[in-house]
């Protein structure tokens, strides 16, 4: 019998919430502190509030859906399975979109630390070099990934919390509000609400990752891994934004200290704690990027894998398992390609336009909770039925449609652009729409259906 090389099972859920809280970068509340704090007027940890509340409930979707399809592919496996290929196609073409980028900003704020560091050396080196043991790690081996992932996002939470331990001895000494307890960091009379939802679109990049943990669902040791590790990972994720950020804005009312606005966490670093404490926050912050990246380019390779094996990408190459490693090479590969653009000097554009792609993908996974339970299975004859699949999906939506309705101007042309080259793909896919989209659904259950022990198992 001919043996099907599937994805390896091997991971459990600290393991999931490691890989999703390392994608999240916790370090990125101070990179994007002053930002935040001058387009908020000074409530940085509101924004944040706002993000997780929005979270949270496209959170609860997103666990919901995952146990109904335990595959891997997130927002685009869903819808297509809901709502349909075509559109299925086009959320996971707009997912692409910060899936691919991600893993490229990591490789230029890598190139960006070292370049600062050491001004005389190429940054194509740092770049080429990063990528290179990043796409070699994520070949090996998920559990290698993991491993690595999970060691990196320890010491970058060690680190949060000497910045609370100095931060909080500092307050007592006079510094910033001087004290802990005040709540000048989330309301005060200069604030307003449409300010605080434009930053809440900023902080909302900081959450991206506990939807890409859903592309590690086949390789999960059980059906509630996932699921399980999706709540924790938003809960602990936006209680480390939301306490970094409080900390931060306390310490720092006044944002006049500040140089740099663009990227305040070496000067945050500084002014807390010296020069020693400034390399070393500097450290943690560097910790905090790879293990992003290792996390970035192992979820995006799997979204290619599923998109591959489905036939919407040239299954061949996008479909491909190595067989002694057990991973997506080829689509990792591509992730390390792609990832080589960091070589050059700006990209701002890139970085903004990231959200664009995560909030369609938030907006239509809550729309597949409707789609599957209440149109196909038709739970809405009680009220905890209406109240779980369509008042909940229904507020994640709205949230979600309320942030993506605030985005920069730039990010939603270059947004808008991305999807038509989608379209034009898809027109080319389907010969002028003649053809269905290929879908691997009825071969994928088969193979669940019938696996025997000469399968190799995921």
């Amino acid at each position: 019998m001919n043996e099907k090389t599937t994805l390896k099972r091997s991971l459990g859920v600290w393991a999931v919430v490691a890989l999703g809280l390392g994608y999240m970068t916790p370090t990125v509340v101070f990179d994007t502190f002053g930002i935040v704090s001058k387009m908020t007027n000074g409530v940085v940890p509101l924004a944040y509030l706002i993000g997780l509340l929005v979270m949270v409930l496209t959170a609860i979707s997103y666990g919901k859906m995952v146990r109904v399809f335990p595959d891997a592919g997130s927002a685009y496996t869903y819808t297509r399975k809901t709502l349909g290929p075509h559109l299925g196609f086009f959320v996971g073409w707009a997912s692409l979109l910060d899936y691919l980028l991600l893993p490229m900003v990591n490789a230029l704020i890598i190139r960006i630390y070292m370049e600062s560091l050491f001004p005389s050396v190429p940054v194509w080196i740092w770049v080429v070099g990063y990528v290179a043991i990043v796409t070699a790690i994520n070949i090996y081996s998920m559990r290698s990934t993991s491993g690595l992932n999970t060691i990196l996002v320890s010491f970058t939470i060690l680190l949060m919390l000497s910045f609370i331990v100095i931060g909080s001895i500092q307050l007592y000494h006079g510094m910033g509000e001087g004290t802990i307890f005040t709540l000048q960091p989330l309301f005060h009379a200069n604030v307003e609400i449409v300010a605080v939802l434009t930053g809440a679109t900023v902080v909302a990049f900081s959450f991206i990752g506990f939807d890409a943990i859903t592309m590690y669902t086949e390789e999960a040791k059980s059906a509630s891994t996932v699921p399980r590790a999706i709540i924790i990972t938003v809960l602990l994720g936006g209680f480390i934004f939301f306490v970094g950020s409080y900390f931060a804005q306390t310490l720092f009312p006044d944002l006049s200290v500040f140089h740099v606005l663009d990227d305040t966490l070496p000067e945050i670093g500084l002014y807390l704690g010296g020069k020693i404490f400034q390399l070393i926050f500097m450290a943690g912050a560097f910790a905090a990027t790879v293990a992003s990246g290792l996390a970035s380019h192992a979820s995006v390779s799997r979204l290619l894998y599923v998109m591959g094996r489905n036939g919407i990408l040239p299954k061949k190459y996008f479909g491909y398992v190595h067989p002694k490693f057990r991973t997506p090479i080829f689509t990792i590969i591509l992730t390390g390609i792609v990832s080589l653009f960091a070589i050059w000097p700006n990209l701002e554009l890139i970085a903004s336009v990231i959200n664009f792609g995560a909030l369609i993908a938030f907006s239509f996974v809550n729309l597949s909770v409707i789609a599957y339970f209440v149109f196909q299975q038709k739970r809405y004859k009680t009220a905890r039925e209406v109240f779980k699949y369509v008042i909940m999906p229904s507020l994640g939506t709205l949230s979600t449609g309320i942030l993506w309705s605030q985005l920069q101007s730039d990010a939603l042309i270059w947004g808008i652009i991305w999807v038509a080259i989608g379209l034009v793909y898809m027109i080319f896919l389907t010969k002028l729409f003649r053809i269905k989209l290929k879908s691997f659904d009825a071969e994928h259950q088969e193979n669940n259906d019938n696996q025997s022990p000469n399968v190799k198992t995921m």
